[in-house]
């Protein structure tokens, strides 16, 4: 990854840097969020301090939360001074979904979680100058907390028919499951971390998900009503296919940032098969390059969809920004090698390894017929689309 205080520097000295607010609204990133023309004013006046909370409910974060972390990378960039939360203490609950309860991990496996989710979202921050960034953990603020003191102190602030109406509590009352007194309670944790941040750091703005809009707004509620002040919130939009389907998952399995959960290699072939309807809604969210670069690669998509240019520059650059330059080469160079346009004897075995995994494949005797593999592989729908395919040589390339 580039250094990240390099790029701060360089773009916060820019005059051609763009209007922030103006910025997250082109790129697709307000959903929802309070007072826009003060939000607009707060962004281009002097530096705020804002937030957005990272729950360790599995060992790695992925792609959704990636969104969360180039917001909070785009508004430092812009000179604001972010604040990283990984909820050691919500971690410990967990935000309801829709359908049922979640299982509560042991104390011992969130805490090994939260140093994880830490590790990967320090490097996309700057850590360096007058808007360096923090890392928090609200576990520091709510484990020394009585249950007394915090019904007291904090529970009396809201209201259950409130709370009731919330978006994901409703759900779950409506639902067979039901939902516990302990997820219920969750908007109050997070609220609570709102007031805990805005009385220590001065934060004013707290970004998430449009899905954590009732939680996010537990926090602006919270505040007005204990400190008498206004503050904000953004919630970003759910990112879906233009097919309708859910962002993000590939044959039921959630694309991690982390390597191990997740080789490069198929991280990078993810977003290689972006389809052409999605690709530039893609390049705004998940990328830094420039409206003029995203434009310009629109142009191509609408003239020459049949290079992929959009796809193989949105493969390159979020793998680059997640896992780095070297990775990046080392898995281009695999996907060339694979379809025959490069040396497998040069490959490293990691790589290799993981782009030969992605491959289809299937258990054949060694009698079987070339033509049998295409179809059991998938690589084909029947025999004589094999036969076909055999006979005219048919390739394919992905990269």
């Amino acid at each position: 990854m580039p250094a990240t205080s390099e790029i701060l520097n360089a773009q916060r000295n820019d005059p051609t840097f763009p209007d922030v607010w103006e910025e997250l609204n082109w790129r697709g990133l307000v959903h929802v969020s309070t007072d826009a023309a003060e939000l607009k004013k707060l962004l281009a006046g002097p530096p705020i301090v804002y937030y957005c909370g990272f729950d360790p409910t599995a060992p790695s974060l992925h792609l959704g939360n990636l969104v969360q972390i180039l917001v909070l990378r785009r508004l430092q960039l812009a000179g604001h001074r972010p604040l990283g939360l990984v909820g050691g203490s919500t971690g410990l609950i967990g935000d309801p979904r829709p359908s049922a309860e979640r299982t509560l991990n042991e104390r011992d496996t969130v805490a090994e979680w939260v140093d994880r989710l830490r590790r990967q979202i320090e490097p996309f921050l700057s850590f360096e100058g007058d808007n360096a960034a923090r890392m928090v953990n609200n576990l520091d603020w709510t484990a020394p907390l009585s249950a007394i003191d915090f019904l007291r102190e904090i529970g009396k602030h809201f209201r259950v028919g409130t709370m009731l109406k919330k978006d994901a509590v409703a759900a779950r009352l409506n639902s067979d499951a039901g939902i516990s007194y302990t997820e219920f309670s969750y908007q109050i944790l997070q609220g609570m971390d709102f007031l805990e941040l805005y009385r220590a750091y001065g934060c004013v703005l707290q970004t998430g998900g449009s899905d954590q809009w009732g939680n996010l707004t537990s926090g602006t509620d919270l505040i007005h009503r204990v400190e008498g002040t206004s503050v904000h919130a953004i919630g970003t939009p759910l990112i879906t296919n233009s097919d309708g389907t859910k962002f993000g998952k590939s044959e039921g399995n959630a694309i991690w940032l982390d390597a191990e959960m997740c080789s490069p290699y198929r991280f990078y072939q993810f977003w290689l098969n972006t389809d052409d309807g999605d690709v530039i809604d893609r390049l705004k969210v998940f990328t830094f390059l420039t409206r003029a670069e995203i434009e310009a690669l629109d142009e191509q998509v609408r003239a020459e969809p049949f290079r992929r240019e959009a796809q193989r520059t949105l493969a390159r650059e979020v793998t680059t920004l997640v896992h780095g330059p070297q990775a990046t080469d080392a898995v281009i160079a695999a996907s060339q090698a694979l379809f025959g346009q490069g040396d497998l004897t040069n490959l490293d075995a990691a790589t290799l390894a993981a782009a030969v995994a992605e491959l289809p494949n299937a258990q054949l005797p060694a009698s079987a017929l070339v033509v049998q593999a295409l179809v059991d592989t998938e690589l084909t729908s029947s025999l004589s689309e094999a036969r076909r395919a055999v006979a005219q040589g048919a390739s394919t390339s992905t990269t």
